[in-house]
């Protein structure tokens, strides 16, 4: 299942560096057919130490994770919506993503100058946030117009959708995101998805922080009090990440970057927080099979049933599904094996309507 996350900022905010560090966690790219080649991709393994141990259990030859593709995407200038800048680059390459990661910076250093002069992080916000609302007005009032002129048509499918619009295009006109529009029902819902508007992707902020500089969230600044009040009052999801160090320490082993980390002052990259929340938001959870040739995770959407989620194997595990064996993760790790979770009546047997849960370990049917 192809799982894209556009990585978006303004200039000198980190953004490509973070996608460096990003991608040294890269995954074989033969593993997962529906990967791009494309030097500003990068299929990235989501962190899940449940894999070791399932490897370690099975003594599997091969532990395939989970995997999210990031786009690092040309940057975002004011006027982006108009055409500035590579403005019509960017809006068509983040169409193409399923979720947005706003990198925005939170640090003062004079060695970094801002487009802007100074660092804020929600005028930086807001500024590429209204860069998408006039880019998705623009999409609104167009198929408004259509709209209304088939509902003089007398078409009843205009009948539900021109209102709707109309109240969306008035919300995005008073700069609000269009996911954030009350709907009454899958009628309403309908027209809008059909338009695949850029301010209905969820949205990560990604506060990039730098050692050694003004960083305002470790000095009771205003910035971060005015920052922190923004995500409580919209509900936004944000992860810490100081993007510069794990590009220094992308090539080490694991253990020397946790040595550096230290001397850095900074205990977590916030990188595998930032790859699990994406997951997250994304509505997605991981399920697993297991064997002596492979252990892998594999992604479905949450509340996927057991034929549904088998789709993310091969089709016909869901037109030929009969039924399926599952235990839960960590039923299986208490027992030790399959055959042991079975004796002791942990595996069981479910059918077409169980609705897959997070970690479960399955085993097919057709």
């Amino acid at each position: 299942m192809k799982l894209s996350v556009g990585i978006v900022g303004l200039p000198n905010v980190g953004k490509s560096t973070l996608f460096n560090a990003l991608t040294k966690n890269s995954v074989p790219a033969e593993n997962y057919p529906f990967c791009t080649i494309d030097p500003s991709v990068g299929i990235v393994a989501v962190p899940d130490n449940r894999l070791d141990t399932l490897t370690k259990i099975s003594k599997s030859q091969k532990t395939i994770p989970a995997a999210i593709e990031f786009v690092d995407i040309a940057g975002l200038v004011k006027g982006a919506a108009d055409g500035e800048g590579l403005g019509n680059q960017f809006l068509s390459h983040i169409r193409e993503t399923d979720m947005i990661a706003e990198v925005v910076r939170i640090f003062d250093d004079e060695d970094t100058i801002h487009i802007a002069g100074v660092v804020n992080p929600l005028a930086d916000i807001e500024v590429i946030n209204l860069e998408l609302v006039l880019t998705d007005l623009q999409t609104v009032a167009k198929r408004l117009t259509a709209a209304q002129n088939d509902l003089k048509r007398g078409d009843k499918t205009a009948t539900k959708a021109a209102p709707v619009l109309a109240r969306l295009r008035e919300h995005l006109k008073a700069g609000q995101l269009a996911r954030t529009l009350p709907v009454a029902d899958a009628e309403e819902t309908a027209p809008i998805r059909e338009l695949q508007l850029l301010t209905t992707k969820p949205i990560l902020y990604v506060l990039n922080k730098k050692a050694g500089a003004f960083n305002i969230d470790e000095q009771n600044d205003p910035r971060w009090t005015a920052l922190t009040q923004f995500m409580e009052e919209t509900g936004s999801e944000y992860v810490l990440v100081d993007a510069g160090v794990e590009h220094e320490l992308k090539d080490l082993a694991e253990d020397e970057k946790q040595e550096f980390r230290r001397e850095y002052g900074t205990q977590d990259s916030g990188i595998a927080d930032l790859i699990r929340a994406c997951y997250r938001l994304l509505g997605l959870i991981s399920y697993f099979t297991t064997g002596q040739d492979e252990t892998r995770a594999w992604t479905i959407p949450n509340g996927s049933t057991a034929p549904e989620a088998g789709t993310a194997i091969h089709t016909d595990f869901r037109d030929k599904f009969i039924r399926a064996s599952v235990v839960a993760y960590e039923d299986l790790v208490n027992a030790g094996s399959i055959a042991a979770a079975r004796e002791r009546g942990t595996l069981r047997t479910e059918g077409k309507e169980y609705v897959v849960k997070d970690g479960d370990v399955i085993e097919f049917r057709i």
